[in-house]
């Protein structure tokens, strides 16, 4: 199925093979890129007029608002960045370091298109990869061979079925590779994406780089010319294009902790916090839409889908300069996880908890066994311990499973039967004893 035509329902479905529970959170995403869809099938005229509902989320840590925008953009096979807004207070913050977000966001899709167009060529470049490779081997397999009655075709053949069998991967052969000089890239003046590239400007004068002798596996050498190969067949011009219009048209923004640049005035002399609400007034514009340099070329901001999340502990939505609140229409309020949910979480997801663990102990022949009792008592401690202390979500579930297994995981090794199961005992009792004696947050990372 083509993923740039899932219907609401069908992207929340895929979403919940990864998270557990925030039907709205997922339901709102869904919607937004369901229009972009709908907007593409309209006239150009009125797709200019219709611009992203940009969503803001918020929820305490560890409840999935990262996840499901990192889902999302992998589910619509969209360019995706992340970036936290907390970045732009450090110390050395200009205001034009903001456009780096719209940089990086061309750099990941150019990525994207670049390994799209390698994919439909790459049947071809492997085709010619191995015939270069029968020219390279075939002195070789001559002289091995001496006199024989085959013909060069016939001793190609041969070696062509031997390359594509794999009997050749480890057999080292010697190539010439021409070295590429690298790109000289100039920044004039404050012009961020106004790069000039020195290197493709003056590529003649400069030469086509060194010839070195370098020694590969068959492997190594099949790998480089199809590579090498994949390059010449793509137009550089046209991954550029159509790169700058995924990246404008289909582009997704994770702008991770809003909440920490939101100036809150509690305790406070002297009103906003300046260097927060500086943040903010430099997001607003690509936020609002405006016009992007990239070295690439320029990029409009005004069609990518924006989602922010922020716990909003401290501060409040309501604490954000109005401008940028008003560029944010769609607002979802994430649930805190139940006990129930750690239970899902644990077992559920394709990537559920306990299926990497299981697996990361398969490695060493080890297969781990839980009980319905002891992963509901693991998740009855976790959401406790969300309680008691700081509430970390679903990141407190690792804390506590590092804890129960430490043992496990050490021994896996010199562990005889290779077989452990796990049971609500084994729970109580590693538990309770970890627990009195640890701090649970020294496994948080």
């Amino acid at each position: 199925m083509d993923s740039n035509v899932l219907t609401p329902k069908q992207i929340v479905a895929e979403l919940d093979r990864y998270i557990i529970g925030q039907h709205d959170a997922k339901v709102a995403v869904a919607i937004a890129l369901r229009n972009r869809y709908r907007r593409s099938k309209l006239s150009e005229e009125m797709r200019e007029e219709i611009t992203p509902k940009n969503i803001i989320m918020k929820g305490p840590t560890g409840v999935g608002k990262t996840e499901i925008a990192r889902r999302l953009a992998k589910v619509v096979k969209a360019p995706f960045v992340k970036v936290e807004a907390t970045k732009f207070t450090e110390v050395g913050y200009v205001g034009r370091d903001v456009e780096s977000i719209i940089r990086d966001l061309v750099e990941v899709a150019i990525r994207l298109v670049k390994d799209e167009k390698f994919k439909e060529v790459m049947p071809r470049a492997t085709e010619m990869a191995e015939n270069k490779l029968c020219d390279i081997l075939l002195p070789v397999r001559k002289n091995a061979a001496g006199a024989t009655d085959k013909s060069d075709a016939q001793l190609k053949e041969e070696l062509l079925q031997e390359i594509r069998a794999g009997h050749l991967d480890g057999i080292t052969i010697e190539m010439e590779i021409r070295q590429q000089p690298k790109p000289i890239q100039l920044q004039p003046g404050n012009a961020p994406g106004n790069e000039i590239d020195l290197g493709s400007i003056f590529g003649g004068m400069m030469g086509k780089g060194q010839v070195k002798k370098r020694k590969l596996t068959v492997k190594q050498a099949m790998d480089f010319i199809v590579n090498q190969e994949a390059e010449k067949m793509v137009d550089q011009d046209a991954i550029t294009q159509e790169a700058l219009q995924r990246a404008e048209q289909d582009g997704v923004v994770f702008l991770d902790e809003i909440d920490k640049i939101a100036a809150n005035d509690q305790g406070q002399q002297g009103g906003h916090d300046v260097s927060r609400e500086g943040v903010q007034r430099d997001i607003l514009p690509i936020v609002e839409g405006s016009t992007v340099q990239t070295k690439y070329g320029s990029i409009r901001t005004d069609f990518i889908l924006f989602i922010a999340a922020g716990a909003f502990h401290i501060s409040r939505m309501e604490d954000l300069i109005p401008e940028l609140q008003g560029r944010f229409p769609i607002r979802v309020e994430l649930d805190n996880l139940t006990k129930d949910d750690f239970v899902k979480i644990l077992t559920e997801p394709d990537n559920a908890v306990l299926k990497q663990y299981k697996e990361l102990l398969g490695v060493d022949g080890v297969s781990l066994n839980f009980t319905d009792e002891a992963i509901d008592e693991i998740a009855r401690v976790a959401f406790e311990e969300n309680e008691n202390s700081e509430n970390l979500g679903a990141r407190r579930l690792h804390a506590v499973l590092e804890a129960l297994l430490k043992d496990v995981l050490y021994e896996a090794d010199d562990n005889v039967t290779k077989e452990i199961n796990i049971d609500k005992s084994y729970v109580e009792q590693h538990l309770s004893t970890n627990l009195k004696e640890r701090n649970l947050r020294r496994y948080i990372i």
